[in-house]
């Protein structure tokens, strides 16, 4: 077998996360309440805070890393770190809320993936950046795979499909250092070498590279020269054109 583990990042990849919408609105709260004093003094615009911004500068990252990406593109001036404290816990709160309502949506292209991996007997870990991934997990129901997978339990959920889990663990370095990749791969007990990543965001991608792993990209906003250009080995659209052969031989 060409590689014996894949190791998922989540948000972007597995499930469409209200990841970007918290901290667009967060911010454009903050900036119109909170931090009215700083109204004409930055580069920041409610227009500005594109999806491009976020997969580039803060998709992928530790929440006080994404913070502080997007505080340093507007120019919002931060001397003493409270700025990133409050923005961190505004978008938290923000998220959370959003999760318990149920407003993001699993990928089934990925879901399924996911699962014709294991089924093919590939060993698959978790590791995400964010604190939150287990919550998203957690409520993706897999009941309509359980007659296409045998190992598919009725009450599973996507939590229950992964070998190793390494969701929000504090690590030293966030991307694009490939720390948490590859204490996945050791959660896995399989050398780097043997494991592929499957990630959306640029610095995901150079962390998968950056550790000695192969990587798929999935491009779903559009951009895959970005990805192709931060050393993706697969760059799809949808994870339904990348047939499974392909990772094994």
């Amino acid at each position: 077998m060409r590689f014996q583990g894949a190791i998922f990042d989540i948000d972007g990849v597995l499930v469409d996360s209200p990841h970007e919408r918290a901290w667009r609105e967060a911010l454009q709260r903050l900036m119109t309440v909170a931090w009215t004093d700083l109204a004409g003094k930055t580069g920041y615009a409610p227009d500005r805070f594109t999806s491009q911004l976020y997969h580039s500068a803060i998709a992928g990252k530790p929440r006080e890393a994404g913070a502080r990406a997007a505080l340093e593109y507007f120019g919002i001036p931060d001397p003493d770190g409270r700025r990133l404290q409050e923005y961190c816990a505004v978008k938290q709160a923000d998220l959370i809320a959003l999760i318990e309502r149920g407003e993001f949506v699993a990928f089934d292209d990925a879901v399924r993936f996911l699962l014709r991996l294991k089924a093919a007997g590939m060993r698959v870990a978790a590791a995400s950046s964010s604190k939150n991934a287990d919550l998203f997990l957690r409520k993706v129901p897999l009941a309509r795979f359980a007659d296409s997978f045998p190992f598919v339990g009725p009450t599973m959920t996507l939590l229950d499909m992964f070998d190793a889990n390494v969701n929000g663990h504090d690590v030293a370095r966030g991307k694009p250092d490939p720390e948490i990749f590859l204490a996945a791969a050791a959660a896995l007990g399989l050398p780097p070498a043997d494991c592929m990543v499957v990630e959306d965001a640029p610095a995901g991608v150079q962390a998968a590279k950056a550790g000695g792993m192969a990587c798929v990209a999935i491009a779903r906003i559009g951009e895959p020269q970005i990805l192709r250009d931060a050393g993706a080995d697969w760059v799809v659209s949808s994870f339904n054109d990348l047939a499974i052969a392909t990772l094994l031989e």
